[in-house]
């Protein structure tokens, strides 16, 4: 069971963490709650599954990466959960996930993110990947990105006029939801 304090703590949280020493004590602060509370809530609400994942977003290009390129492959569906997985364990690889196909007009079934400070670096990369992970025989293409997009995590809850949090994602925005699924695996 959630209640009023859950909610705004997830609003409070899911556009990134103050940039502080002490950042759930500047939450806790908002919240007029102890940060010890905070802690406790933030781990029982992802234990409930409230909170499906606690990360980090990179902002890369603030770090010099400037080269970020999408390896989309076509690999068979009894092999894709293997070589997934395999190629999320290489140190050049930001994320691993299966999408399902489109028929013909885009027939690639597994997706990795590269991030370098330069393309060449990114291909050596990729090339150095393709190796190491036995990946030659799976048609692929590299795409490079043109632009940078907004970087944030999952957004849950969304504040109405006056302040309060009135619903996590499950409950109201079912499209939403049935978007996601439709990615397919994650691989950690």
């Amino acid at each position: 069971m959630i209640d009023a304090i859950d909610y705004q703590l997830i609003a409070a949280v899911q556009a990134g963490l103050p940039i502080a020493a002490r950042p759930y004590a500047a939450i806790a602060g908002q919240l007029a709650i102890t940060e010890q509370e905070v802690i406790e809530r933030l781990a029982r609400l992802k234990t409930q599954g409230l909170i499906k994942r606690w990360g980090v977003v990179v902002k890369h290009r603030q770090l010099g990466y400037r080269a970020n390129a999408m390896i989309v492959m076509d690999v068979p569906d009894d092999r894709v959960a293997r070589v997934g997985a395999l190629i999320s364990q290489q140190a050049c690889v930001n994320l691993c996930y299966q999408r399902p196909r489109q028929g013909e007009i885009w027939p690639y079934n597994l997706y990795c993110m590269i991030h370098g400070k330069t393309r060449d670096v990114v291909l050596e990369q990729w090339a150095e990947l393709r190796h190491a992970c036995n990946l030659c025989e799976y048609p692929f293409e590299v795409l490079f990105s043109r632009r940078c997009f907004k970087q944030r995590g999952a957004l849950y809850a969304h504040p109405n006029g006056n302040g309060a949090v009135p619903s996590i994602a499950g409950e109201s925005r079912t499209e939403e939801i049935k978007n996601k699924q439709s990615f397919g695996m994650h691989f950690a």
